[in-house]
Parts: C-alpha cells; structure tokens; sequence
C-alpha cells in the first residue's frame, strides 16, 4: 500500500504543477536573479489579479485511508496592487470521500482585507466517517489489543472493535485584529456544532460482501463503554455544542506557509455554555500553543518545534468534544488528536484522549533542491521529527457497572500514563510559496500505539 500511495503522491505532484502552469503562476527569466524574480512576480501579479487551483485529490492517510474527490484554491491577489505572495481573498472548496467510509464537503475562506485591519475565516465543514478510531480514554490506562482487530488472529473479535461512527456540521467564523503592537491580536469567534456518533453500522459495511469477508455482527468498545455507562447515556449519540472562542495570538513569522524564522503564539478560550446547545453540556476548555522557527542556514535548513496544551477547565465536556482540535487558523479537515496525521504522526489517530492532552513536536527541515520546473520556482525538502504528547488531565471513570466476569486487565491498565512517542521523516515539494505537498511516515516507540503511520497530503505540519 505504501508503493501505490507514492505513486499517487507522484501523480498529484505532476498535476498540480499543471495545473499551476495554466492558472497563473509567474513566469520569470531561468538566468534572473532572485531580486529580479522577486520584482517580476508582483508584476506579474498586477496584471494578474485572480490565481487558481484546481485539481483531483488522490491522497493516502493512515487514519482514513486513500482519499479521492477534488478540490478549488481561488486566490484574488487585486489588480494594480500586488501583495504576492500574500493574496488579498482565498477562497477553498473540496469534496471528497475515502476509502475507510467516510466523506468531506468543506468551504472555507480567508481575508485580512474583507474588512479593514481584521482577519476573517469562516468555513462550513461536514464530515463523515463510518470508522472513526476510539481507543477509549487516558492514554496508557487503556489497553490496546491489536490481536482484537486482527482476522488472522485467534483472539479476533472485529475488524471495527476500536471504531465508531461519526457525523460532525460544523459553520464558524473567526475574526482577529490588531490589540496594542502589530504582533499582537485579538481573536474572537463562533461556531454552530452539530455531532452525531453511533457504533459502527455493521450491516451497511457488509452490504454486497462474501459471507468469507463480512464482518461479525458483534461487540464495540464504544458499545461496551456505553453499556458500562463509561460514556454518559446523554452524550452516546452526540449532541449540539454551540461555542464562543475568546483569544490572543502573537505572531512574527516571516512567512505562513513555510516559516524560517519567528514565533506562533496563542492562547484560546473555548467557551461553550449549555442554554446555547442541547441543554446537556457546559465547558469551557484552554488551548495554548507555542510554534517557534529558527534559521540555521539561510534558505536551506531550519529547526521548528510546537508545545501545546489542550484541556477542560470548567464544567464537563462530553467524550466527543476532547479529539477536537481548537487553533486560531486550521485549514484542514483532520480535527481529531491526540495521535494522527495533525499532532503525533504514527500513533493512532485518538489514541490520547482525556480531559487534558499536551504535545510537543520537534522538526529539523532542510530544503536541499532548489530548481524551475515549468518556469516556477521549486523546491525539494526532507525533515526529519520527533513528536510526543500524553494525557496530562484523566477523564474521570467509574467501573463499577462493569459486570463481574469482564476481564479489567483486557480493557484498563493499573500502570500510569507515559509519554506517547514516534519518530519519523518527510519528503516535501514546494511548488510555490502557498502550495506545498508532503508525506510524513511516522513510527511509534511503543505497540499499543500502533505499528506505523505514512500521510500524504498538502501542507507542512505546522
């Protein structure tokens, strides 16, 4: 499977340098310098006020499997005055379906000119998993049996065991603007959330299937954790959860899509009171991350990292708020952590999932190939990264409803959480300053974390 997706990522290389070629990228002498380039790309800009994308998706995720569908980049870069790389509107779109059974529709849009001296995003995202990962809650203190999940093991009891089903709406808006110094900002946000999650519809998965290769009509965790009301009988099958995000963010970076140098600084509130959703539910819960670039050789090689904190301070959140990933901009359709392709790639997606989670990546990122191809400019990286993250806040659990001949040691561990932690390396292309595709493969340190992740998608981590 890791052959076919490198041929897939080679293949969304080639079309997305395409499909650049005809939708505008600046055309610039191969013998100029960088300066002339520089000054002829906001020429070009300026005669050319609207830049797109549009290409097939055809990527491979560990968590979600192949993804197949398409997607629309709109850059408006605004006639006769040039801010390129900068743009002055962007505009996303994509639809999307994988082969694990699940579908994205999302639209997005960015603008620090929409209105004046205030970035705004705003994004209608629905998704839908018929698998999303469940590995239950505190990390370690619980037991990840991979035999469960394995067919050509004795001990098999599904395929779909550590998974549920999941529909996730989601219509937000955020707003930051200048507070004191033009480093920092103020952000202020909110969203409709709208969340569905059952156990897995085994019969829809074996629909047309063998009796040889259908699924056992059997057992989940999460259907275990229900009927041990390990999970509250009022957020089993999801809820609404409308939210107010209150924050500051301090950012010096040289450069969005691939900083060099400076800082990415934010805390966030994430405050969402019951009267505003089903009535159930009311949290307010914290994130504060820190992303920091330094340059040890210009142009070429850098060292990143990201610390973050994410966690409940103040009333309950139900089991299906703590994956979700709270940040200040976030164009991605992955928003479930800890573990994944988004905060420890190799670990399985989820499996850090408590009332309080904390991350740390670490990145070494060198941009070893510098050349033109199709008259743009390029580039090839490779990194390399060391990613950890631990439940730091238990969600609390009472085992007491478990009935007396379930085997605990099968499902929780005495032992105390431990940092969760893989290593890997990428291989990244940069087609322009906007655009840049990676695949990351990632290796856990310890099995109950799994075996192996490889992504390929858009984008650095971070």
């Amino acid at each position: 499977s890791y052959l076919s997706a490198m041929r897939c990522g080679l293949a969304l290389c080639l079309i997305l340098l395409c499909c650049h070629a005809v939708a505008g990228i600046p055309r610039q002498p191969a013998d100029s310098t960088r300066e002339e380039r520089a000054a002829a790309a906001k020429t070009d800009k300026k005669n050319r006020p609207w830049g797109w994308v549009a290409l097939p998706t055809f990527l491979y995720n560990t968590d979600i499997g192949f993804q197949f569908g398409a997607l629309v980049e709109v850059y408006n870069y605004r006639k006769n005055r040039p801010i390129f790389p900068e743009y002055y509107h962007k505009l996303y779109a994509e639809v999307s379906f994988t082969t694990k059974g699940g579908s994205i529709f999302q639209l997005f849009y960015d603008s620090k000119h929409l209105v004046r001296d205030i970035r705004t995003t705003a994004d209608i995202t629905y998704l839908a998993e018929q698998a999303l990962d469940f590995y239950g809650f505190n990390g370690y203190k619980s037991v990840f049996n991979l035999s469960w999940q394995d067919d050509g093991d004795a001990a098999y009891i599904s395929r779909m065991f550590y998974r549920q089903q999941r529909r996730f709406l989601r219509i937000a808006a955020d707003f930051q603007g200048k507070f004191l110094d033009p480093r920092l900002k103020w952000l202020a946000g909110l969203a409709f959330l709208q969340v569905e999650t059952d156990t897995v519809d085994i019969d829809r998965l074996n629909r047309g299937k063998s009796d040889a290769k259908k699924l056992p009509d059997t057992t989940s965790l999460v259907g275990n954790y229900r009927q041990w009301n390990l999970i509250d009988p009022k957020e089993s099958d999801g809820g609404m959860n409308n939210y107010l995000k209150l924050g500051l963010v301090w950012d010096t970076r040289d450069h969005e899509a691939c900083p060099m140098r400076g800082l990415w600084s934010e805390a966030i509130l994430l405050v969402s009171p019951a009267f505003t959703g089903d009535g159930d539910y009311g949290f307010i819960r914290l994130a504060v991350n820190h992303r920091q670039y330094f340059t040890l050789v210009k142009d070429q090689l850098s060292l990143v990292y990201r610390a973050g904190y994410l966690g409940t301070i103040a009333g309950k959140a139900p089991y299906y708020i703590l994956p979700y990933q709270v940040s200040s901009y976030a164009l991605t359709t992955t928003i479930d952590g800890v573990g994944g392709s988004q905060t420890l790639r190799g670990v399985m997606r989820n499996r850090v999932v408590g009332d309080g989670t904390a991350l740390l990546n670490v990145e070494l990122r060198w941009k070893f190939w510098h050349f033109r191809l199709l008259r743009s400019e390029c580039y090839l990286a490779g990194s390399l990264y060391g990613d950890a993250g631990m439940v730091v806040q238990q969600r609390k659990t009472d085992l007491s409803s478990i009935p007396a001949d379930v085997n605990r040691a099968a499902y929780f561990s005495d032992g105390a959480e431990s940092p969760h932690i893989a290593l890997g390396g990428g291989l990244h292309l940069a087609l322009n300053r906007n655009t840049v595709v990676s695949a990351d493969i990632g290796k856990p340190l310890n099995p109950q974390d799994g075996s192996i992740g490889f992504y390929l998608g858009l984008g650095w981590l971070f």
